[in-house]
């Protein structure tokens, strides 16, 4: 589920990358072989405990670099598992005790280790970045949500009243960090790597400095006026989730226990369906297709898993998971607890035909070239399920544009009849699939990439 990989050791330092694919985010840990600092850690720091105990450090520092919007901190409970200091903005309104810092602010890790405080609000109005030196020489910046790979962290989170205010400051903070770094220098953020927290795409790119980033970075290409309203311009929703997000981490979100839930038998699992509780199969989507208990819903854990799980599902809904294994359960388990879903109501391992007596569910799974070739003979309702961005881009004629997010609340605009269900890659569209056939929908989920439509003879048009 998560990758570690390491950045290059420089000047005595390393850098530990510590990946968390589904969320599209980083956190990290910086060490000289004896003590080590932590920037952004995720909810389950158990996974930062190993990779320290790996190291052989100790972990004195834990910095955030913002408030975050698309998940939990673990930064409060690694502090206190660790006796390690606890830095975050002064100027934060949260509801328990830390180290407060502030611009310029110098931090003496170690004789090997340096933390400066560097302000660059854009992403959050409090956002800081810090940069990290070895014996007085720059080793890299730790950007959290302001500099990314070719983009930045976008800036309307707060809201609209303040999204023209945080442009303006994003793109100030991005040349205040070219400025005062040498282009050598790591730039190390927590998002951009498939987190909605990200106004762009990183397109693949896995490490970068300063100086790659004058070189292909937006932010330092274009003039501030024409960056902005490109910036703006390419904003789209982001998952309902991020609306808890910021108030449990100004709480002071306490460390999670990753008890197994309650075992669910057949019984169960019908009572809950029938009461309107979500009862959701973690495995993949051609297997879903191919059997499963009617009423659950698909959300596969081999792909954004709790991202859109955490954007569809109505707050505090009663949830119990499905899995082949209890590993996978286990896996999703700790993907909710990073955006606060602690409590499931239970679980239940195994195959769908040990999940119930009744008749399996089913649906067909297509490629667009089978759309192409059924248009010709009968006629079917295409539905698009990517984001309206996506849509106005480019997409199939004739089809009906209803994205995800927005599937439950509108499915009194879903069009009757045979239901062709497709997004850019199969993903999001066995999900939506998986919500269309429980409320009793005709549905064909179509798992393929929107890259090959129109070579499948389907045309394509931009939205007028």
């Amino acid at each position: 589920m998560d990758s570690q990989t390491t950045a290059p050791a420089d000047h005595g330092v390393t850098v530990e990358i510590i990946d968390t694919p589904s969320l599209g985010d980083r956190s990290y840990l910086a060490h000289d072989g004896e003590v080590a600092v932590v920037v952004d850690p995720q909810r389950d720091i158990d996974r930062v405990l190993q990779l320290a105990e790996e190291a052989g450090v100790r972990i004195t520092h834990v910095f955030e670099t913002h408030i975050h919007n698309d998940y939990v901190t673990g930064g409060l409970a690694l502090a206190e598992v660790t006796g390690a200091a606890y830095h975050v903005n002064a100027d934060d309104p949260v509801s328990f005790e830390r180290v407060g810092v502030r611009d310029g602010d110098v931090i003496e890790v170690s004789p090997a280790m340096t933390i400066k405080v560097i302000h660059t609000p854009g992403h959050t109005l409090t956002h800081l970045s810090y940069a990290l030196s070895s014996r007085g020489e720059a080793v890299g910046v730790f950007t959290g949500g302001s500099l990314l790979f070719g983009s930045t962290g976008r800036p309307d989170l707060l809201g609209p009243a303040h999204t023209h205010e945080l442009v303006h400051h994003q793109y100030a903070s991005a040349q205040r960090l070219k400025d005062e770094l040498p282009g050598h220098a790591e730039v190390l953020p927590t998002h951009g790597f498939g987190s909605f927290c990200s106004a762009g795409s990183s397109d693949g790119v896995t490490a970068s400095t300063i100086e790659q980033e004058v070189r292909q970075n937006p932010a330092y290409s274009l003039d501030e006026e024409t960056w902005v309203e490109q910036t703006l311009a390419g904003l789209d929703a982001y998952p309902a989730y991020y609306a808890h997000m910021g108030l449990a981490n100004s709480a002071g979100p306490d460390g999670v226990e990753l008890t197994p839930p309650e075992p669910a038998d057949k019984d169960v699992l019908a009572e809950r369906i029938q009461a309107g509780e979500w009862v959701v199969d973690l495995r993949n989507r051609t297997a879903f297709a191919a059997g499963h208990v009617t009423g659950t819903l698909n959300f596969g854990i081999d792909g954004q898993f709790s991202t859109y799980l955490g954007w569809l599902i109505p707050w505090g809904t009663p949830l119990t998971l499905l899995g082949d294994t209890p590993e996978q359960v286990a896996e999703a388990q700790r993907e909710l607890v990073r955006i606060g879903i602690d409590e499931l109501e239970g679980a239940a391992t195994g195959t769908p035909e040990e999940w119930t007596d009744d008749e399996l569910g089913r649906f067909d799974v297509a490629k667009f070239g089978d759309l192409s070739q059924v248009r010709h003979h009968r006629t079917v309702q295409v539905l698009d399920v990517r984001r309206a961005q996506e849509f106005d881009e480019s997409h199939i004629e004739g089809a009906v544009n209803i994205p995800i997010h927005d599937i439950l609340r509108r499915m009194d605009d879903v069009p009757e009849g045979e239901l062709w269900v497709h997004c850019a890659g199969g993903y999001r569209a066995s999900v939506a699939a998986s919500v269309l056939a429980a409320a009793g929908k005709h549905v064909v989920a179509v798992d393929d990439s929107f890259g090959n439509a129109e070579a499948a003879g389907l045309p394509l048009v931009p939205n007028d």
